[in-house]
Formats: structure tokens, C-alpha cells, sequence
């Protein structure tokens, strides 16, 4: 009963969370373009399917992945952090579930795979979706990892995400215009439905299993890790690809010069 309780009270939650988007749709359709709703009956029915499945991911968030993902990260640290000798490189079991957490979760990301599908579309298949995909995953993988780590040791949050950001600034100087905006994108994306809940709820455990740290003030910041992190891994991998299509050009022309010489030599004159 507890679960339908907590159903019905998202649920109505929900729907007063969706009402102004409904109302601004409507408003914007009949008071400024004044035509009818387009397919009035299909529209209803996809604010039926997202007020649904809003109320039931959420209650999903409250009695699962949240708790899942505070139990295995106080239950990982929990035994290293008792050992008065412990180091902040002995908790690798946690970096490496950081790693995993933010590498999977990204890789199943929704609003990612919408963005790198259009990508792909739009760059007429020079941007694959499986390497835009790739490239933030390892991005926000890396960025959660280093959260982790600074969560252990105690640093202050702003070095990290300053220093990210500076490499960002540095990286737009060199990289292709076409790549930045939808690099800059991809840091957004990044932090949504699947990603943030698991992410949230490890940041909080660690710092909770942790001696000398406090939830509220380490616990949280963790999400901050995937933006500068993933902007940089897209932007890493433009590089590297105009890199290797240069390279592949300079040396396909190295061969035709030398090709040509050859001919010359065969026939002088």
C-alpha cells in the first residue's frame, strides 16, 4: 500500500508539474499562431504517456536507485574507512564503480542518444552517434572518477571545476567550429534522467562512509564533474579525428607524389 500511496502522490505531483508546460503549448497555439492543436487527440494521449511515465520513474527513483546507490558506495567504503591507516588510494573499488556508474549510465543517457541521432543527421553521418556517444561516456566516466577522488581527499569542489573549465576555454581555440556547440551540448545532456539519480546517490554514500566529511557539503557537487569532463572528451575527439584525416591525407598525397616520380622515371621525357 505504501507503494501505491507513493505512486498516487507523485502522480498528482506530476500533473501539477506539467500543467504550466500545458498551459504555455495551448496559450502560445491559440493566442499567438490562432490555429486549433494539430492532432488534438494524439497530443492528449503523449501528455497522458509522459504524466505516467514521470510519476512512475520517479517513484522508481525513491525506492530504488537511490537507495542502491547509497548502500553500494557506504558498503564499499564502509570496511576501508574503518582501517585507521586507510589512504585516499586505497578506496579504488569506489573509483572504479565511479567509473563504471558514469560510463554506463551516459551510454544508456536518452536525451544523448537524441542529440548524437541528430548529430548525425544534420552533419550528414560525419558524426557518428556511437562515437559521440563513446566519447561523452568516457568524458563523464573520467569526470565522476576525479569527483570521487576529491570527495575522499576533501579538496575544495571550485579547483576542480575551474581547471576543467580552463582546459575547455583552451581546447575551443583549437578545435573545429562545427564541433563546439554540439560539444558544449553534450555537457548538458549528460546530466539527466539516468545519470543523475545513481550519480547523486554514490556522491552522498561516499561522503557519508568517509570519515571527516559531511554529506551536504561533499556529498553533493558530483553532478558539476560530468559537464567540463564530457565537453572535453567531445572536443578531444574532434581532434583526434581531424588529426588522423589529415594525416591520412598528407599521406595519401605523399604517395601520389612519389607515384608520379616513379612514373617520370619509367618514362623521361
Amino acid at each position: 500500500m505504501n507503494y501505491l500511496e507513493l505512486l498516487l502522490t507523485t502522480l498528482i505531483s506530476t500533473l501539477g508539474d506539467v500543467a504550466p508546460i500545458v498551459a504555455i503549448i495551448v496559450g502560445f497555439q491559440l493566442l499567438v499562431i490562432r490555429r486549433p492543436v494539430h492532432d488534438l487527440r494524439r497530443t492528449l494521449i503523449g501528455f497522458v504517456y509522459v504524466i505516467l511515465g514521470l510519476a512512475l520513474f520517479l517513484t522508481g527513483l525513491e525506492k530504488a536507485l537511490f537507495p542502491v546507490g547509497k548502500l553500494m558506495a557506504t558498503q564499499m567504503a564502509g570496511p576501508v574507512a574503518a582501517d585507521p591507516g586507510t589512504r585516499w588510494f586505497h578506496y579504488y573499488w569506489i573509483y572504479l564503480f565511479a567509473a563504471s556508474v558514469g560510463f554506463a549510465t551516459t551510454l544508456a543517457e536518452p536525451s544523448l542518444i537524441a542529440v548524437a541521432i541528430k548529430a548525425q543527421q544534420v552533419s550528414g553521418n560525419a558524426i557518428t552517434p556511437r562515437g559521440l556517444r563513446l566519447a561523452v561516456s568516457i568524458g563523464v566516466a573520467t569526470g565522476i572518477t576525479i569527483g570521487t577522488v576529491r570527495i575522499v581527499i576533501g579538496w575544495p569542489l571550485h579547483w576542480f571545476i575551474i581547471g576543467g573549465y580552463l582546459i575547455v576555454m583552451v581546447q575551443t581555440l583549437f578545435s573545429p567550429k562545427a564541433i563546439i556547440g554540439l560539444a558544449y551540448d553534450s555537457g548538458g545532456v549528460t546530466t539527466s534522467t539516468v545519470t543523475v539519480p545513481l550519480v547523486t546517490a554514490l556522491g552522498i554514500g561516499l561522503a557519508t562512509a568517509v570519515p571527516g566529511r559531511n554529506p551536504v557539503l561533499d556529498g553533493f557537487g558530483l553532478i558539476a564533474f560530468a559537464g567540463p569532463f564530457s565537453i572535453i572528451a567531445v572536443l578531444a575527439y574532434a581532434q583526434f579525428a581531424g588529426f588522423r584525416a589529415d594525416h591520412h591525407e598528407s599521406k595519401g598525397s605523399t604517395s601520389q607524389e612519389e607515384s608520379n616520380a616513379l612514373q617520370n622515371d619509367r618514362h623521361p621525357g
